[in-house]
């Protein structure tokens, strides 16, 4: 964590979300020389310290995460949401301070953000959440919770595994559904998690035995402790 270059390695950040400048973003990649061949509980309690020290050197409080079932179903969170969120999958919030966190190894990490509202959502979307339509599931929480417009939203789009390594392009057809909807302002950074396994955990490419990258998200406002 002493080395500036390593701790950049970390984790990433994407061009379009650190141009808006009243919210904060992270991508927690992999933990260099940390044993996660285990299974997802194990490997999250072994990632638990190093994600926190991560996480406070860039200025965010504890996540608000999510049981991460593979659903469509959507929580609005505040100061005051017992985490992890029960039979949930993704995260919305219009509250500063508050910090979405989603746990993913293959699966995408969606963005959501809506500049004129100043509301914020979360996702954790692969192949199931996809085909169950999570995404647009969020956004219309956003719209009936915060009035958030699908033209008003930034979208973007984590690593994730994609073709050759994983025969259905979920990412593709994120993206698509976005657009469906009337969103314009979609970003894909068109990262494989599985075709660099130095960089990020794969659970496919790993057999199932892997750790997790951890998505941030918050607006900025007074933080948590």
């Amino acid at each position: 964590m002493n080395s500036p270059g390593l701790f950049e390695r970390w984790h990433e950040t994407f061009l379009a979300l650190k141009e808006i400048p009243f919210c904060r973003h992270a991508f927690i990649n992999r933990v260099p020389g940390l044993d996660v061949n285990v299974e997802r509980e194990s490997a999250l309690e072994r990632l638990e310290s190093p994600h926190a020290r991560i996480r406070q050197k860039l200025g965010f409080a504890s996540p608000v995460t999510a049981e991460q079932v593979h659903g469509n179903k959507i929580a609005i969170v505040d100061e005051t949401t017992a985490w992890p969120v029960a039979g949930v999958d993704g995260l919305i919030t219009n509250r500063p301070g508050v910090c979405l966190g989603i746990y993913v190894a293959d699966c995408c990490a969606v963005y959501l953000l809506d500049p004129r509202k100043r509301c914020i959502g979360l996702v954790h979307s692969g192949k199931k959440g996809t085909e169950l339509g999570i995404v647009p599931a969020a956004m219309e929480s956003m719209r009936a919770h915060f009035g958030s417009e699908p033209a008003d939203l930034v979208v973007q789009i984590s690593p994730c595994i994609r073709p050759p390594f994983y025969e259905v392009d979920f990412a593709a057809e994120i993206a698509a559904q976005c657009r469906e909807v009337g969103v314009g302002r979609i970003h894909d950074c068109g990262t494989c998690t599985a075709a660099d396994l130095k960089r990020y955990y794969s659970y496919r490419a790993e057999q199932g035995k892997t750790g997790r990258m951890l998505a941030l998200f918050s607006l900025n406002g007074v933080m948590l402790s």
